[in-house]
């Protein structure tokens, strides 16, 4: 042992931005694994309240796990108190989960929705950082879309400009980041409304596939090993005492 930290290299590309009526987040679609694509659709928009989404940077199982738990937590506090969700709640809750662990939890998001105060953004770190801004992007596509969001955001921006620039600003980061790629994902929040775009532009799609796909011979593959187990499945009522 040299001492030196080691730690797998991840990829991601995520932005939200602000406009007069509410709050568009936008993410890349590709999960990597070192160097190997690991998931070339994977979901980086997660719903945290009916009013509250969050896109997510980092470990993808933690930003799973992490956003999942918050927001069942959420649901516990709107039936409680008996009021919207809001995003500054959203946000302290991610905070004072992952400062427990030092930074060891791998999330970096960015929370995004509409409450009684409008429409807000807000990032927070592994490390418990958070920051408020109109428009925010993370990960290691950040830089390049940070260069979008900076030249062309504006406050009189209309719900279609900031969907447009923050699909822009993702394919900045597909186009110059290697661990960002595949299809670009919108998400769209306004009072009361939530608009979700599931593979809205594929940048990366193949551009050639044989007619009739491809086959192999059978008898080149070689079978080391076999094995059959059978499985019998049963109907029985469930014990609800």
């Amino acid at each position: 042992m040299d001492g030196k930290m080691q730690y797998t290299k991840t990829g991601t590309t995520i932005c939200g931005a602000t406009f007069k009526d509410g709050v568009v987040l936008a993410a890349d679609t590709r999960a990597t694994a070192g160097t190997t694509v690991a998931d070339k659709n994977c979901a980086k928009l997660h719903g945290m309240a009916p009013n509250i989404f969050c896109a997510g940077a980092g470990t993808a199982a933690d930003c799973d796990h992490v956003t999942e738990m918050i927001k069942r937590q959420l649901e516990l506090h709107r039936l409680n108190t008996g009021t919207e969700s809001r995003v500054q709640v959203a946000a302290s809750r991610l905070i004072e989960h992952v400062f427990r662990y030092g930074g060891h939890i791998g999330t970096y998001l960015i929370c995004g929705g509409v409450d009684v105060r409008g429409p807000q953004l807000i990032e927070v770190t592994a490390d418990g950082n958070s920051f408020a801004a109109p428009y925010l992007t993370l990960g290691s596509g950040s830089l390049a879309a940070m260069a979008i969001l900076d030249s062309e955001w504006n406050e009189e921006l209309t719900e279609d400009q900031a969907k447009n620039l923050c699909v822009k600003a993702i394919e900045a980061g597909v186009y110059h980041d290697l661990g960002s790629g595949s299809n670009v994902d919108v998400v769209i929040l306004k009072k009361g409304k939530v608009q979700m775009f599931r593979n809205l532009k594929s940048d990366n799609s193949k551009m050639y596939s044989k007619p009739g796909g491809y086959k192999f011979n059978k008898d080149r593959v070689v079978v080391m090993d076999e094995y059959k187990q059978k499985f019998q499945v049963e109907e029985v009522p469930m014990d609800l005492s």
